[in-house]
């Protein structure tokens, strides 16, 4: 995608007729903050773009409805991106707009869960497709376990909480809130682990190939839009968590802790691919694909409109 040629005039405010863009989002802090704020702050709106703006309880599911045309662009990571590609969905990343650590693994302790090792034959649950399933497959590995070990569950974020509670499932890889609505709910009984050991997650905005090449100037405005939300993090970071948590309907201990945990930027980072091919290798091995060769994923980055509106933050080695 990084061919593609960017028709930009002027950075100017756009005085054209606005152009309507669906944005498919996942409920987050992390994922959903830049677009909320630039939503509220008339950023899209200076920018030429009339933006309708589609909610989902994880990436995944986003890009499943852009990929039925429902969406132009969706916020996902970078391990969703990974299943499509090998699915030969022809996709890109346009930009990361956020780099987090939000997922962690929830136990019960009524359930005999002190110790990592105590997971051994528990039922945990994950969402199928969605970066926890790496992130619980990679914290495991880490601690001499797999998944044979244990019995997985495949839950959908929304159910996080209930699932636990209910005890259809012993332990849980959540994220961000659920993580926190389940820690609360369960009280003393919980325990819980950051289950991302370090390893930074990509929330990226993606499109199909073919929307790309055919709005090269409505992926520059919708960057330039969130790029000023950006510099509003920086520079008015209270006003950004009151945007984010009055439309999130969210608690201000889980928009703090969220805040702490988030990298607030706009990039295309070599990191990215790295994490990647890290994923790809991940899915083969466990047999997740039936492809057996890691893309070339760079080309499944669109550099062009990014490198117009911030060139400081591509980093990709070509």
């Amino acid at each position: 995608m990084a061919g593609i040629e960017l028709y930009q005039s002027s950075r100017k405010p756009y005085a054209g007729k606005p152009e309507p863009v669906v944005i498919g989002i996942p409920t987050m802090m992390d994922s959903s903050a830049l677009v909320f704020i630039a939503d509220e702050k008339g950023y899209f709106a200076e920018n030429g773009l009339d933006v309708t703006i589609h909610e989902y309880e994880a990436g995944l599911y986003a890009v499943d409805d852009m990929l039925k045309g429902k969406n132009d662009i969706a916020v996902a990571t970078e391990f969703v991106m990974v299943g499509k590609i090998f699915d030969q969905e022809e996709i890109g990343s346009i930009a990361s707009i956020a780099k987090y650590e939000s997922h962690y693994l929830i136990g019960r302790k009524d359930r005999g869960i002190e110790d990592v090792s105590d997971l051994k034959g528990k039922r945990i649950g994950y969402a199928r497709g969605t970066s926890g399933e790496f992130y619980l497959n990679r914290y495991l590995e880490l601690h001499g376990m797999n998944l044979s070990e244990i019995t997985p569950v495949d839950v959908r974020p929304s159910q996080y909480a209930e699932a636990i509670e209910n005890g259809s499932v012993d332990a849980i890889l959540s994220w961000e809130p659920y993580a926190g609505i389940t820690r609360d709910h369960l009280g003393e009984d919980v325990v819980a682990w950051p289950a991302q050991s370090g390893q930074l997650g990509y929330w990226n905005a993606i499109c199909k190939k073919d929307w790309a090449e055919a709005h090269p100037e409505t992926v520059y405005r919708f960057l330039k839009a969130i790029d000023r939300a950006v510099e509003y993090t920086i520079y008015h970071p209270d006003e950004a968590k009151a945007i984010s948590q009055r439309r999130l309907n969210a608690s201000e201990t889980y928009v703090e802790d969220s805040w702490n945990n988030t990298q607030y930027s706009l990039s295309l980072d070599q990191s990215l691919i790295t994490a990647m091919e890290d994923e790809g290798r991940w899915m083969i091995a466990s047999n997740l694909t039936g492809e057996r060769n890691i893309p070339d994923y760079q080309n499944y980055t669109y550099l062009t409109a990014i490198g117009a509106v911030k060139p400081e933050s591509v980093n990709i080695i070509v």
